[in-house]
């Protein structure tokens, strides 16, 4: 189902993709903030289609543009144990530190909290985890 939000206009471009962090409060006073904040903070988001609306933007510094956006799956990683496309669970960050591991932003998925529920859209393959957890590339949604 698309949505109808507004964007800074270098990121209006059919396909591009982005993470929807919440609202800033420097924008609590816009007349256009229910348009620009009605998307689900910590989700990531597909431009499908640039209209052709434009409102200048004191934030962004120029103007935004009217998109249609889809949602789409974050990349995660879930435990190995019990893991099937089209399973609901509850996220639960890593603990791991270990930054250097080509997995860890996998681990600690963009947008995802603590607690929160999310659907198994696909899963690939095993990860190497360097604290020995064994971990399954998962997209979430």
């Amino acid at each position: 189902m698309a949505l109808i939000t507004l964007i800074s206009e270098p990121q209006a471009k059919a396909g591009n993709e982005f993470y929807f962090m919440g609202p800033l409060t420097e924008c609590k006073d816009c007349r256009l903030k229910g348009v620009c904040f009605n998307l689900e903070p910590g989700a990531r988001y597909r431009v499908a289609e640039v209209r052709s609306q434009r409102h200048s933007c004191e934030q962004c510094e120029g103007e935004v543009v009217a998109v249609e956006v889809e949602k789409v799956p974050t990349p995660g990683a879930i435990p190995k144990k019990g893991a099937m496309e089209g399973v609901t669970l509850t996220y639960s960050e890593s603990k791991c530190q270990e930054v250097s591991c080509p997995n860890y932003w996998r681990c600690h998925a963009i947008g995802k909290r603590d607690g929160q529920k999310y659907t198994v859209t696909s899963l690939g393959k095993d990860l190497e985890c360097p604290i020995g957890e064994k971990m399954v590339a998962a997209d979430l949604l």
